[in-house]
């Protein structure tokens, strides 16, 4: 089933659950879905073109919630959380930062890298590895901590 489907499925039970939030979340990602269906694609998104989709929308959350916290609004802060939660249940189950570490420990040995010359040998291959899997602001500061 593609993201569209499954959107437009559990958006139509939210609305006869009559869960307002979760109706308005829904129709926000659908809304990125029906643009980029819009945008002159004569085909179905693929898979990596759906997690991007995801993923824009669940950076948009998190850039929020950073603005919001610095503000001090935290009943923005609550509601941005909520929905970023909503999101990441259509995302790839997220690994542990000991995961990824272990997966950035490892193209560091296979690619021979030793300093930092070397980070952009090690980024990207680990960056398709992890696409999605993972934030890659902080795979960028592990990489920089084991090659800097």
């Amino acid at each position: 089933m593609s993201l569209k489907e499954k959107i437009t499925e559990d958006l139509t039970a939210s609305m006869k659950a009559q869960n307002a939030f979760r109706t308005e979340t829904l129709r926000s990602i659908r809304a990125e879905i029906l643009k980029m269906d819009k945008s002159g694609m004569d085909r179905e998104m693929n898979e990596e073109e759906e997690l991007g989709l995801l993923n824009r929308q669940a950076k948009m959350r998190k850039e929020s919630i950073e603005m919001f916290e610095s503000a001090g609004r935290s009943d923005l802060v609550e509601r941005e959380t909520k929905q970023l939660e909503i999101i990441n249940e259509y995302l790839p189950k997220q690994l542990s930062r000991e995961e990824a570490e272990a997966i950035v420990d490892n193209e560091i040995k296979e690619s021979g890298a030793a300093g930092a010359k070397d980070i952009g040998k090690v980024m990207g291959p680990v960056m398709k590895e992890l696409k999605g899997k993972f934030d890659g602001k902080i795979i960028q500061e592990i990489v920089k901590s084991r090659l800097g």
